[in-house]
């Protein structure tokens, strides 16, 4: 079961602080992407910002991820068994690996965790800012500031987190997100570093096509996303056509508080869908969304390949992405 998986509910985060600052007068939230291990793709991203903004940088996991989940998922050893039952199970499986094997399992088999798991984020995510701002935490100050910046999906928890504005703690932080920002139905999320077919034509079914059935039969379902404001915010996030005035109007009073960036060659969340979800229907809301193309071959998964050939050319990029989010955030 999900409530007896220590690693979840006792875990450590990061924070990377400036040299100077004895308590930080600000805090930048980072959120890291879908079925992720391991934190060394973000710590050169964290410092970098630590540096522009003189803000620290928290990062934060989601539930299941990061060092939140069982250690198992991570042995190669294991997870090829388990890749090898799957493999013979699903025989047009496509894009299962060692890499996504468990998370797939996980959310082929019951694919509400993916909302449980979201919902359970976003309440830590508040039990620690409830935490900062009681003057408890070693680092940051209880009067400190609070941003966010997020990748993929981690901008699908904190767009939530500012929708909901949990007791007014969110009225004027700044939201940036690198390759994120739209509904979650836009997403294509096969891949051998996120999730297998299988998984995902589970978890499109639930979460998607069959939400409203499941919400009329499931009293606890129905509680936590029609009673409370996160769980709305999650509902019309979900489904582009879900309550999408609703999210357009959301979206419209935030607008200059959020500032996405973006690859034209993404392909997971193309940057035409979060053009789509932030903007709106209709194209009123003024959220500045930069779409960038990188003179090098890259994923969404991996933007900043660590390849000798193009090192110049990443480290480019990289100064680029972040110079413009970090002036934005500062």
């Amino acid at each position: 079961k999900d409530s007896e998986i220590t690693e979840n509910i006792h875990f450590r985060y990061h924070v990377i602080v400036p040299k100077a600052a004895v308590k930080s007068k600000g805090v930048i939230f980072m959120f890291h992407g879908f079925n992720e291990k391991y934190w060394s793709k973000y710590l050169p991203w964290a410092h970098r910002l630590c540096e522009i903004t003189g803000k620290a940088v928290l990062l934060f996991p989601i539930a299941f991820h990061m060092n939140r989940a069982p250690s198992a998922w991570s042995n190669s050893r294991e997870m090829f068994w388990v890749s090898e039952q799957r493999k013979s199970r699903h025989p047009n499986v496509i894009a299962s690996s060692l890499s996504n094997v468990a998370i797939s399992t996980r959310l082929h088999n019951k694919p509400q965790r993916f909302i449980w798991s979201g919902l359970q984020t976003y309440y830590d995510v508040i039990d620690l800012v409830e935490y900062i701002k009681a003057g408890h935490h070693p680092c940051i100050a209880a009067d400190a500031s609070i941003d966010f910046c997020s990748y993929s999906i981690g901008t699908f928890l904190g767009e939530i987190v500012i929708m909901t504005n949990k007791n007014g703690y969110f009225s004027d932080p700044r939201y940036a997100t690198f390759c994120g920002g739209a509904v979650f139905n836009r997403f294509s999320p096969v891949s051998k570093f996120i999730l297998d077919s299988e998984a995902n034509v589970s978890l499109y079914s639930f979460v998607v096509e069959h939400l409203e059935s499941h919400i009329k039969r499931d009293e606890i379902l129905r509680h936590f996303l029609m009673a409370h404001d996160e769980g709305v915010n999650f509902r019309c996030m979900l489904n582009y056509k879900t309550l999408t005035a609703y999210r357009d109007e959301k979206f419209g009073q935030l607008a200059d508080r959020i500032y996405a960036v973006t690859l034209g060659n993404d392909e997971i969340i193309p940057p035409y869908e979060i053009v789509n979800t932030l903007l709106g229907v209709e194209r009123k809301n003024k959220v500045r969304i930069d779409v960038l193309n990188f003179p090098y071959p890259c994923k969404h998964e991996d933007p900043f390949p660590a390849l000798p050939k193009i090192a110049d050319q990443v480290d480019k990029q990289f100064t680029e992405v972040f110079e413009r989010i970090g002036k934005f955030l500062k």
